[in-house]
């Protein structure tokens, strides 16, 4: 039950044959300085006891001569080390060995990323574009193989999926072929089956030629392309290949007498999730009262399972309420209940207890079942240059199942997106839809994410999605470029001393108020940068903005226009307050006022930061 491998935590060991191999190692050692060593001497030698000793190798080496030196040493693929190899030009990083279970596709990514290489990746789901079953983060089994060739040939792959409370575990996209049995189109026949279960039998079939009607959804659950609502049971072929995922969705909860010994604590657990058909490799952790901090069995048994065993205040486990409360354990510990109220407290809320308290002589059991949390990720696609997205958000983007966002913003970022991605796009006007969707979407438990220009909590859409959206789900911020920075680095530096940023569109906010905001920044003596500061139906707000600022500062102020910062469409003006002409100003314009200290160096707008050297 044990989740823990020495491969996760040891070195990455960098074996070379050349001077050039050897620079680009040290190339590496410089980055990754607590996670590297080095292996001189002999190539032969030093590969095979980097091999032994490390939990991935980086050799500097022909793929040819790395195999044969490493061929006898090979064993299973989930234990054997990941192994790379960068050719003598340092342009190439392959994943040679261990690309999915060993890392080695996501260290060539890494290493590619500090050698300035391309990283090449052989492995049939990563070329794809599809998420491999093993790299989830959840303990796999079954025919892994098959079921990923079912998927990857656009076969029909049938998805069962436990719920808690309705609520889904956020998968990453798969592709179309991959399933409900709720979209299957009628007569459709699944060639394999996708389970996501914490229990032994499945889903709840526990035959698994059984015919299947899993319980339908609510309709913004559908697929694209809807698909039928639940009719006649799908039958699934005897020799339809099953892969199964273990989600961490268990809670073993213990209670114990004192001086009670591992074995007997190991034997209940082992007992109690049998017969419950639950499988091991879905319990996540342990939980007891504070009390048995120091039970040596508990923390034996913990260490036994490789879990991690919480802790919990007796007052805390007391005012949890559960089916089989007892006055014999509140006198003896001072809480009703220990194993049940442990679990659930653990499992968080909206848990479900899923076996509720066993005994033996000594020990006492209950699991818990985590009902699954949603994921919700703001992201900010910085200002419109590919190059200025960043790679967090790449890989937001990709995790997602669900994306949410304005139309024109997806169209920017579609051909980024996994294969089976649900895109939710929508015009200009219909912020509030979005965000009600994005948080809708999550609360059922999937991975969305909403998408906005420039950094997705300023003038975006992270402000009203994290107004509608509870505690009940994740939520991620993914920081991007603002317009406002974008503008700037393109103007030279003008924001180098206190600024703010204010949106003269009166939409939503009354222009006696931005018109408030405005002085104070003026007599304030901050560089202001006007968003959204001129459209063909609002286009007296920006002079009456400008003569604002004019009464505090010198028609000579400079002043910096960028319409469409990092875009093909890019134009960049600077002028002055004086001469600014506001009729090159649109809704995609960003106007830089400088304060009484900016000045043009050298065409650049450029603010002192105020530094006494300078004066």
């Amino acid at each position: 039950m044990s989740h823990a491998t020495d491969r996760a935590t040891g070195p990455i060991g960098l074996v070379a044959a050349t001077a050039a191999g050897r620079a680009a190692g040290d190339r590496l050692a410089a980055a990754w300085p607590d996670h590297t060593r080095r292996y001189d001497g002999p190539v032969g030698p030093a590969l095979r006891t980097a091999f032994a000793e490390c939990r991935a190798v980086v050799a500097f080496l022909a793929t040819g001569a790395t195999v044969r030196v490493l061929a006898p040493l090979l064993g299973e693929k989930t234990t054997d080390p990941a192994v790379v190899c960068v050719d003598e030009a340092g342009r190439h990083a392959v994943a040679l060995l261990g690309g999915h279970a060993g890392g080695a596709n996501a260290l060539a990514a890494r290493v590619a990323e500090v050698l300035g290489a391309r990283a090449v990746v052989t492995t049939a789901t990563d070329a794809a574009g599809v998420p491999g079953l093993d790299t989830l983060g959840m303990p796999a089994g079954g025919d892994l193989a098959a079921v990923t060739r079912a998927v990857l040939d656009g076969l029909p792959v049938l998805l069962e999926q436990d719920t808690v409370d309705g609520r889904f575990l956020p998968l990453p996209p798969l592709p179309e072929n991959v399933r409900p049995g709720y979209a299957f189109p009628a007569g459709a026949t699944p060639a394999a089956v996708l389970r996501v279960t914490d229990r032994t039998t499945g889903a709840g079939h526990p035959d698994p030629a059984a015919p299947r009607t899993p319980d339908a959804p609510e309709a913004p659950d559908a697929p694209p392309g809807g698909g039928d609502r639940p009719g006649p049971a799908l039958a699934v072929p005897p020799e339809a290949p099953v892969a199964v995922l273990r989600p961490a969705s268990l809670v073993l909860g213990l209670g114990a007498s004192r001086g009670v010994a591992a074995e007997e604590v190991l034997h209940l657990v082992a007992t109690t999730l049998r017969e419950a058909g639950l499988s091991p490799d879905s319990v996540d952790r342990l939980a007891t009262v504070d009390l048995k901090a120091d039970e040596e069995g508990l923390l034996a048994a913990a260490e036994q399972l490789g879990l991690p065993l919480d802790l919990h205040p007796v007052e805390a486990l007391a005012a949890v309420t559960v089916p089989n409360p007892s006055e014999v354990v509140r006198g003896a510990v001072g809480t009703p209940s220990v194993s049940e109220a442990a679990a659930l407290a653990s499992a968080g809320d909206g848990a479900e207890l899923a076996v509720p308290k066993r005994k033996s002589a000594m020990c006492t059991v209950a699991v818990a079942r985590r009902r699954p949390r949603g994921r919700l990720a703001l992201v900010g696609l910085g200002p419109g240059a590919r190059d200025l997205l960043t790679p967090r958000a790449r890989a937001e983007l990709r995790r997602a199942s669900h994306l949410v966002g304005l139309d024109q913003y997806v169209e920017q970022i579609r051909d980024l997106l996994r294969p089976g991605t649900r895109v939710l796009a929508s015009g200009l006007g219909a912020e509030e839809e979005r965000a009600r969707t994005a948080v809708r979407l999550a609360e059922r438990g999937h991975a969305v994410a909403l998408i906005g220009s420039g950094d997705a909590g300023v003038y975006a859409m992270a402000s009203p999605a994290l107004q509608q959206a509870g505690d009940d789900i994740d939520v991620v911020g993914v920081p991007g470029i603002t317009a406002a920075a974008a503008a700037a680095a393109i103007l030279g530096a003008p924001l180098g001393h206190d600024h703010a940023s204010i949106s003269l569109s009166d939409l939503h906010t009354p222009w006696e108020v931005i018109e408030r905001r405005v002085r104070a920044a003026a007599e304030g003596d901050f560089v202001v940068t006007f968003y959204n500061p001129r459209s063909a139906g609002r286009d007296w707000q920006l002079p009456a903005a400008l003569a604002i600022l004019g009464e505090h500062r010198d028609p000579a102020t400079p002043v910096g226009v960028v319409h469409g910062a990092t875009r093909a469409d890019e134009r960049t003006t600077v002028t002055t307050l004086g001469e600014l002409d506001v009729t090159i100003v649109d809704m995609t314009t960003v106007v830089v006022v400088g304060n009484t200290a900016t000045r043009v160096v050298a065409g650049r707008v450029v603010t002192p930061r105020g530094y006494r050297w300078q004066e």
